[in-house]
């Protein structure tokens, strides 16, 4: 086999950051501007397609990337191999490797220069920095008399830039050879095939639906701001600068407009006047940044009606898990309209009137109405099933918790069942209208809130307090769960000491199935603490090493990307938080499994929302029931492990 770096330059009259990759190459204006690859350690070459002399050259490359006997590497290589296929530049799926999904497996920042950096490349190696503005230059578009900035504009500036693109190559070989120690199981490669495919397929959205949404939002957002106006006298009661001025002026002591911030001053109990309680309750109502999504639908969705590229492959490092992209589907505000026909059809009417006639707060309701711009295909309708309590039973399987796993076998109410062990009353009396019923809460919250080494600021996260459960209460709740539950809490100890020993001795460790292991490139010098999983997979935490905590306790520390920033920095862990890491994969793989089973049937997911799949089937091939027992089947590399689908069907995505 021989193996071909590849990466591309383009220019669209599509805006990506707004619409995409798959929307972006869909466009008319579309066009491969050059072609930097390196086909096994020889020299890279760049295609300039902007000039005529590559005719022969690019017929060559062309002929390769069908070629079988040639794997094509690239970073992020899904736009590549689109955008080939876009530019009538034919190559098969299944010959592409992604190195950014090799890099993200090894737990290292998706981007390609921050992994550069994170690995340590020498800087002949690293992602040059003038890319930016080389990128706005050629590939932008501009407003004036001239459209395109082109090689002959500035011929210095061109020549830069095919050493840029050739940069990128020689990025991505280095990264792909140094991870080469650490390989991805193809399964996993197909996994990112699958994800891709499904990506380029994409799902249909109600555009009709979302420019009525915008321009019903824009009208009653219009008379809201001229009310506060009136009110406040000011010229923009919608900036936070002045509304925060205002309310202070008032004799309020406020120093921003977050959510949390303007609920609790609306509490009947605040103190605030009518005058202020009307502002706030105009700024709640004209705040909703959620409705920016319509924009978003209407940004991304292509000339068929399909929204693409929704679902990112490994989109969190530590656990391998999917998340969102553009639109963001795992993001999605919650829903408590009972009813979404009505104010959905009234909607895609356009009628603001009526809406008001209904509906005191609007904006709120064209919130809860986003998923429903979500339609499943013309003949088709979404058949859509989630698993149901998936890290609590993967938990309870993993510890060997016998009596969740029994649980989960019989009646699986778990929320009465842990309350029942937690208060050592009778499960019976944990119903509506019997004496033990409020036990059910904190049972509930304990479940959801404890299971990775939590202690009482986990269950306040959870809602404990708006629940209704004092503060006084949570270290009792704390301590009965885990007497409750002896075998999870072994669990976290039982991780941490093999993870530990693992780093510390150069040792393999096993407990509960997993395999912990220090992984070393003698080459390179890159060391791993790795968890191998039942599912095969690999859990990689870089550059693990046993240091004194911020607690002033030992325990184990690994590089990582942290938050928002990305950057590359030192965490520290301990066994709740690895249980966690590992019960997250876990279940992400039951998923996986389900994922490849309903491809292997025939029928097409379109996205999926963290355990939730939603599959676009041709009426009367596929039913909800069909598609929950997919998902209760067992997992060959899980036995003993319980799982149970639930879902509906719908001609629009939500949450049923």
């Amino acid at each position: 086999m021989h193996h071909i770096s590849i990466d591309i330059e383009t220019r669209s009259g599509v805006d990506i950051k707004a619409a995409g990759a798959y929307k972006y190459a869909l466009d008319p204006e579309f066009r491969i501007l050059l072609i930097a690859y390196k086909i096994d350690e020889n020299e890279t070459r760049v295609l300039d397609l902007m000039t005529e002399g590559c005719i022969d050259e690019l017929s060559d490359f062309e002929d390769l990337l069908k070629r079988p006997d040639y794997v094509k590497h690239a970073y992020n290589a899904a736009f590549e191999w689109w955008c080939f296929n876009c530019a009538d530049i034919e190559t098969p799926l299944d010959q592409w490797d992604d190195t950014m999904a090799r890099v993200q497996y090894c737990g290292y920042p998706a981007s390609l220069d921050a992994a550069g950096k994170a690995l340590g490349l020498p800087e002949d190696k690293q992602k040059l920095s003038i890319g930016k503005s080389l990128i706005k230059y050629f590939c932008i578009p501009m407003t004036g008399m001239i459209r395109w900035n082109e090689p002959e504009h500035d011929p210095e500036r061109w020549k830069l830039f095919k050493t840029y693109n050739a940069q990128d190559v020689e990025t991505e070989h280095e990264i792909a050879l140094r991870l080469s120690a650490f390989p991805i199981p193809e399964s996993e490669m197909e996994m990112w095939r699958m994800t891709t495919r499904m990506n380029a397929y994409g799902v249909k959205a109600d555009t009709q639906f979302a420019e009525a949404a915008l321009k019903i939002n824009d009208d009653c957002t219009s008379e809201l701001i001229e009310e506060a106006k009136q009110i406040t006298g000011l010229s923009n009661p919608n900036s936070n600068t002045q509304i925060i001025k205002w309310l202070n002026s008032q004799g309020l002591d406020v120093d921003n407009m977050r959510a949390e911030t303007v609920d609790e001053l609306l509490k009947p109990d605040s103190g605030i006047n009518s005058t202020e309680r009307r502002v706030l309750e105009i700024k709640q109502k004209t705040g909703k940044s959620s409705i920016a999504k319509y924009d978003t639908i209407l940004d991304m969705t292509c000339a068929d009606g399909r929204m693409r590229g929704l679902t990112r492959y490994y989109g969190a490092g530590r656990t391998g898990r999917f998340s969102g992209a553009g639109f963001q589907p795992q993001n999605l505000p919650r829903v408590y309209l009972h009813d979404l026909d009505t104010p959905r059809n009234i909607v895609r009417s356009g009628n603001t009137e009526f809406m008001s006639l209904l509906y005191e707060n609007i904006p709120d309701v064209l919130s809860q109405l986003i998923r429903t711009a979500l339609i499943s295909s013309d003949g088709c309708t979404f058949q859509v099933a989630d698993f149901s309590a998936i890290e609590a039973r993967v938990i309870a399987w993993l510890a060997g918790e016998s009596w969740v796993n029994e649980v989960f076998a019989t009646h699986g109410k778990i929320y009465e069942a842990t309350a029942a062990q937690m208060f050592h009353v009778p499960i019976e009396s944990i119903a509506k209208g019997q004496p033990n019923y409020a036990y059910r809460q904190k049972g509930k919250v304990a479940t959801l809130a404890l299971g990775y080494q939590g202690g009482p600021s986990a269950l306040i996260a959870m809602g404990a307090l708006s629940g209704g459960i004092s503060e006084e209460e949570l270290p009792d709740i704390v301590q009965r769960w885990r007497k409750a539950n002896p075998h999870i809490v072994s669990l976290w100890y039982e991780v941490e000491e093999a993870a530990c020993a693992a780093v510390e001795t150069g040792k393999e460790y096993s407990t509960h199935g997993l395999t912990f292991k220090l992984e070393a490139d003698l080459i390179y010098g890159y060391t791993f603490l790795s968890i191998k999983l039942q599912s095969g997979r690999k859990l990689y935490y870089p550059q693990p090493a046993l240091k004194i905590n911020a607690k002033g306790r030992a325990a184990l520390h690994y590089m990582s990307a942290s938050g928002q920033s990305g950057k590359w920095s030192e965490k520290s862990t301990y066994g709740g938080k690895l249980t966690e890491n590992i019960v997250q994969a876990l279940a992400r793989d039951c998923l996986c499994e389900i994922l490849r089973r309903v491809e292997a049937a025939g029928f097409q997911v379109v996205f999926h929302v963290h355990d939730e799949l939603i599959v676009d089937a041709e009426n009367g091939t596929l039913t909800v029931d069909q598609l929950c027992q997919m998902m209760s089947e067992p997992i060959p590399w899980a036995p003993g492990l319980i799982l149970k689908g639930a879902g509906f069907e719908s001609t629009y995505y939500k949450k049923d």
